[in-house]
């Protein structure tokens, strides 16, 4: 399920088949099984409703949690262009050869940013990911060797903005790794299918409402394909824009 879970489009087509099913299921052999008697049908009214309500609740509270991710990773997208162009203005600190130096790298650094959120090849993402490490041991020790050969307040400004720099990254990658939980992937899921076995379970003439018990599959469905793609960070339609960095390696370019 997790790898499902990374893919919105898998999870509209799997959560529609499933969902799609699960009324079959319920008007077909559990209710040639257990026949739902006509006193009982007030009663029934009730728990369908209650659990319509519920999986309408559900819905709502993981799209609630889908969204303020994703703009967790636009403000930190923004965060960390900012840090790495005040750290290339604050470049001028270091002596002339250091200086030329921690530009070159940062600009290619900020090649590596890009391609961070703009790819969706694996095996290029982990090719970035190895790049971009070994140009922070390169940024900073493109710091560290003047903060130590001459330790003034200048310089460990610098620094610090260099460790901004590194940092903003880590608190990016946390961002993309911060996902709706599998377990509540699993607990929508089920109420899901439970409600619309109960929907076809309910039903008085299964064959005339055939066609109305694709409604809420394909509602529901396309209402966890809409989830899955807020919270998925690299897969789908709704992606994070690099603008930012994009803009701020342009007009590094250009300097």
């Amino acid at each position: 399920m997790n790898d499902v879970i990374h893919h919105p489009l898998l999870v509209f087509l799997v959560s529609f088949f499933v969902l799609w099913f699960s009324p079959w299921i319920g008007a077909g052999p559990l209710r040639k099984r257990r026949p739902l008697e006509t006193e009982a049908h007030e009663d029934f009214a009730v728990i369908l409703a209650a659990t319509l309500t519920l999986l309408g609740l559900i819905i709502g509270f993981s799209f609630s949690m889908a969204t303020p991710r994703y703009d967790q990773r636009k403000n930190l997208e923004e965060a960390e262009a900012n840090a790495i162009g005040t750290e290339y203005a604050r470049a001028d600190l270091l002596p002339p050869a250091d200086a030329a130096k921690a530009r070159a790298l940062i600009r290619n650094y900020l090649d590596q940013r890009v391609l961070f959120y703009t790819t969706r090849d694996e095996q290029q993402l982990r090719q970035v990911d190895a790049r971009t490490v070994q140009l922070q041991n390169e940024l900073w020790g493109a710091v560290l060797a003047p903060a130590a050969a001459q330790p003034t307040p200048l310089v460990a400004l610098a620094v610090s903005g260099m460790n901004d720099v590194l940092n903003s990254q880590g608190y990016t990658q946390a961002a993309w790794w911060n996902r709706i939980p599998v377990a509540a992937w699993g607990l929508i899921a089920a109420i899901a299918i439970f409600a619309n076995g109960l929907l076809g379970y309910g039903a008085r003439n299964a064959k005339a409402e055939r066609i109305l018990h694709l409604v809420l599959p394909l509602v529901t469905s396309v209402s966890f394909f809409l989830i899955a793609d807020i919270d998925s960070p690299r897969h789908g339609v709704i992606l994070v824009n690099p603008q930012n960095l994009i803009s701020l390696a342009e007009s590094l370019r250009v300097h």
